[in-house]
């Protein structure tokens, strides 16, 4: 059993802990609030300028643009990941570079390239010397400016040929206990129409279609990979608050363990405390 000064050390480092784990709470908390404000704001943007884009693009080709250009067997892929940049967020990140080294396995008989947004994930493939074709660390909040960065690289990346099929993988956020690994096709842009089988309508548009589908189609791009770093950074805070509260609260357990231990260890050394002194007075009575 160890000693009851050991135990004791250990009952104020466990508390200490807990004083940290229960402040890293409440600060993912209060920017899991802000996070989570941005992320919902943003899906109404998106969802109007892919209506938008549905309307432009109803009637256009393949042709019509080379985002829209689809490979019937696309063999050179780009995969997008999008991590944190800090730990302490339980399994966040294990579940999104397992995904990740799946889709790399599945597509080793092609060319895949990675694009990793976050420094976990950029360590994560260093150290096992994965070549990446490009790598974005975030200072803060997500900025527009590295969704824009991402989305003119893969643009250019796609409508030059280099690669067949562009793939965004991010945490989308559910709710505090729920954020979902998940996967989707951001090259070729393809704008499913949501009508139930209606002829589309016919839009006067000011200038063509062609001038508006070179102006929307790089635009959709970014708002969507801008929308995906909203929802990972809102998926990071939920799951680091909801690490930490366990953190806390196996905190509080241990203690109550360590204190029970302490007990004994006192009551055990009490009590051999004073078997020793009745038998050092039952020797001088002897």
């Amino acid at each position: 059993m160890p000693s009851l000064k050991a135990i004791r050390k250990r009952i104020s480092s466990v508390r200490n802990t807990q004083k940290i784990t229960k402040a890293m709470k409440m600060v993912s908390a209060a920017k899991l609030r802000r996070a989570q404000a941005a992320a919902l704001a943003a899906r109404p943007y998106a969802q109007k300028l892919t209506e938008m884009l549905q309307a432009v693009s109803s009637t256009m080709t393949e042709e019509s643009h080379s985002l829209l250009r689809s490979v019937e067997s696309p063999s050179r892929v780009r995969l997008v990941v999008i991590t944190s940049d800090r730990g302490l967020c339980g399994a966040y990140n294990s579940a999104l570079l397992r995904q990740a080294t799946a889709y790399l396995k599945e597509h080793a008989g092609g060319e895949a390239s990675l694009t990793v947004v976050g420094r976990k994930g950029v360590e994560y493939f260093r150290r096992r010397s994965v070549t990446l074709a490009a790598n974005h660390v975030q200072i803060g909040a997500p900025s527009v400016a590295l969704a824009r960065e991402i989305a003119v690289d893969v643009a250019r990346q796609f409508a030059e040929s280099r690669v067949d099929r562009v793939e965004l993988l991010y945490s989308a956020f559910r709710s505090t206990l729920s954020q979902v690994p998940t996967l989707e096709t951001l090259l070729p842009v393809t704008v499913k129409s949501e009508s139930d089988g209606a002829a589309p309508v016919e839009y006067l548009m000011e200038p063509d279609r062609d001038a508006l589908l070179d102006r929307l189609l790089p635009q959709y791009v970014e708002v969507r990979i801008y929308r995906a770093l909203l929802e990972a950074a809102a998926s990071e805070h939920a799951a680091r608050m909801t690490a930490m509260d366990s953190a806390t609260a196996n905190a509080s357990k241990m203690i109550v363990s360590l204190t029970l231990a302490m007990n004994r260890a006192r009551q055990a050394a009490i009590t051999t405390e004073l078997m020793e002194i009745v038998s050092g007075a039952e020797a001088l009575k002897g």
